[in-house]
């Protein structure tokens, strides 16, 4: 045995660790550098395309020639077990802004009191409606509509998953165009005219996404979002900054490439005959809204069709983040579980002669950095701290890689903050403006570095459960925004200074 442990110990000491560590040290620094560097070059090109947006739709949305030409739209509202938010849910559907609208609510086996509230809120009764099959779902039990609200109809389905509850939404709608929407989440009255507005402008517009912020610290009121104000705790409070960041800076950089990869699966809308001719969404799959748009891409780029994916950064849709660590760490890792799947299925995409700019630069983004970047980010910290603590790496290098890993990042947030109070301004009081300065960059000093420790280990989770049944994801749920908040700021106020005055846009 000593024999063994001495030969061990003489192999250790040929391997030349000197070397070894300089090589890791310099590429996880180079890989920290260009991440940033490429989110930072997202953060330009978003900056400039809001801006521009802004100058032209600042005054009037939707044109007064374009207004009759509005085409229905359905409404799908997956749900299961809301039934603490669903009904408030539905009642700010009604009260939308847009003239030809319906709202299919699809209760999947919810074991809660979702079908009973929907029942008794809105008056609702089972009907012998035709239901076609187009899509393979999980069997129906009926379709229920109601006298008072002729708006408002409800599938009401055995439970098969979001994807599977969707799909039995589509199968059940009546107009051409179908706009999925979270049972938790809150439009604004004039968010659907605002995201359809793509598909009169242009012909070629397949899907539309708009922008998702926390509605944690809002208050509702029948319904309708009456005040907007900032979460009460840090861990929304630093959600908040990340969805600034995901959808101000991520989306709206890819958008005038033609190469987004996701529209949100709270807020999007579709062309129904184009999601069914690709066979609607994947129900083996927690990433159903991403791989829907890859598989759209790609479908598109097959037939050799002149298309667009775009996202239009103000239609706004409220919903509520997690409050606790289990509710976000089960969120983070189903959404990594779903990144993964969507490009591994997706994966022949990746660099194809016909895929564009979205196999070109969108797909390999995704796959070396938002896939690879937690593995690569864990890893890196954990061997840096370990070759500091050797000696094998010198103080300066680490304080380097410290800056790289950390310095960008809170120079991402304080951006994604800043083009937020210099846009749209939904949080425009200088208490609020404050606040949020100091969570961009706090959220970059343990809060970032967590949410990559469950990614990485959601990572390697799905590499062995690929087979895994997927499941909706669930999150606990603290009501807040039902109630008042100090630092609240009227939702008329609001949406009155998201207007940029022709000065500033010309400074």
């Amino acid at each position: 045995m000593n024999a063994y442990w001495q030969m061990l110990v003489s192999y250790l000491q040929q391997i030349p660790w000197v070397s070894i560590a300089d090589s890791l040290q310099w590429f996880f620094m180079a890989y920290f550098v260009a991440i940033n560097l490429a989110y930072l070059l997202l953060n330009y090109i978003s900056a400039y395309q809001i801006v521009r947006y802004m100058r032209e739709y600042r005054a009037n949305y939707l044109p007064a020639g374009l207004r009759e030409y509005q085409p229905p739209v359905s409404i799908i509202l997956p749900a299961y077990n809301e039934e603490t938010s669903v009904v408030s849910s539905v009642r700010s559907l009604l009260k939308t802004s847009y003239p030809a609208f319906e709202i299919v609510v699809v209760n999947d086996g919810s074991s809660d009191r979702t079908r009973d509230a929907l029942i008794e809120a809105f008056g609702l009764v089972r009907v012998p409606e035709a239901y076609r099959t187009r899509l393979q779902t999980e069997p129906v039990h009926g379709v229920y509509a109601s006298a008072s609200c002729p708006r408002v109809r409800m599938v009401d389905k055995a439970n098969g998953g979001k994807a599977d509850a969707i799909n039995a939404g589509i199968n059940c709608v009546r107009y051409p165009l179908f706009c999925v929407v979270d049972a938790d989440s809150i439009l604004q009255p004039e968010s659907l005219s605002r995201v359809v507005r793509p598909f009169l402008e242009d012909s070629r517009v397949v899907a539309s996404g708009g922008v998702v912020r926390v509605l944690n610290g809002c208050t509702v009121r029948d319904g309708m979002l009456h005040k907007i104000g900032l979460p009460n705790s840090w861990l929304p409070s630093f959600q908040l900054v990340e969805y600034l960041r995901a959808f101000l800076f991520g989306r709206m950089g890819w958008s005038p490439m033609n190469a987004l990869l996701i529209i949100s699966g709270a807020f999007g809308v579709f062309y129904k005959e184009r999601v069914i001719a690709i066979g609607g969404y994947r129900t083996d799959t927690v990433g159903e809204d991403m791989d829907l748009v890859i598989r759209l891409h790609r479908n598109l780029r097959e037939e050799k069709r002149d298309y667009r994916i775009v996202f239009v950064p103000d239609p706004v849709c409220w919903t509520e983040a997690p409050t606790d660590l289990s509710s976000l760490r089960s969120q983070r890792m189903r959404w990594q579980r779903g990144l993964a799947e969507s490009l591994w299925t997706n994966i022949g995409m990746l660099f194809n002669r016909r895929s564009g700019a979205a196999g070109w630069v969108a797909f390999p983004f995704m796959l070396f950095f938002e896939f690879l970047g937690p593995i690569i980010e864990v890893v890196g910290y954990v061997s840096m701290i370990v070759l500091a603590l050797c000696g094998l790496v010198q103080l300066d290098v680490f304080l380097i890689f410290l800056a790289a890993a950390v310095g960008m990042g809170i120079l991402l947030s304080v951006n994604a903050m800043l083009l937020e109070e210099l846009s749209f301004g939904l949080y425009s009081r200088p208490a609020q403006q404050l606040r949020l300065f100091v969570v961009a960059i706090l959220e970059n000093f343990g809060y970032r570095q967590v949410n990559s420790v469950w990614r990485f280990s959601a990572t390697i989770r799905w590499m062995f459960t690929r087979r895994k049944r997927h499941s909706w994801g669930r999150i606990s749920r603290d009501g807040s925004w039902q109630q008042s908040h100090k630092e609240d700021v009227p939702v008329a106020v609001a949406v009155a200074s998201s207007v940029i005055s022709e000065s500033s846009i010309n400074k």
